[in-house]
């Protein structure tokens, strides 16, 4: 998937990103869930890969994906700031970190976007399911997630 917008770049170190600003760009876009910024960094080092994309120094989205390196990966936190969808650059994200999955079968939940996700080749498994063990994040007050 060739991207060509030279103002926006994609990068994967995680140890560079500013997690107090990803967090507030994760709130200012109604897409926060409530984790620190400590704990998004301890979510994308326990991540399979990474991906981030800035715009000048600004950073405008982010995906990650958990995978056992063998058979089963679960795409997530698949986010693109408001201002700049449409744009190609969700596709983008998800075709680099797809790259590193060869003959994996990646899962995903989404809420609203199945449109894009069946655009870039994803189908729907309708009989998902899910579980929070204990409270939400591990925090004291129960949480409706």
């Amino acid at each position: 998937m060739p991207f060509d917008t030279p103002e926006i770049r994609f990068e994967t170190d995680f140890r560079t990103v500013d997690w107090g600003a990803l967090r507030e760009a994760l709130i200012r876009d109604n897409f926060d869930n409530g984790r620190t910024p400590e704990e998004y960094e301890r979510s994308a080092q326990n991540s399979f890969a990474n991906i981030y994309v800035y715009s000048g120094d600004r950073i405008i989205g982010n995906a990650r994906v958990l995978s056992d390196g063998v058979c089963n990966a679960y795409l997530v936190d698949v986010w693109v700031d408001t201002d700049y969808r449409r744009r190609g650059i969700a596709s983008e994200m998800v075709g680099q970190l797809l790259d590193k999955l060869n003959g994996q079968h990646v899962y995903l939940f989404t809420d609203d976007m199945q449109p894009f996700y069946e655009s870039i080749g994803f189908c729907a498994q309708p009989t998902g399911m899910s579980i929070v063990v204990g409270n939400w994040l591990g925090r004291s007050e129960p949480s409706d997630h």
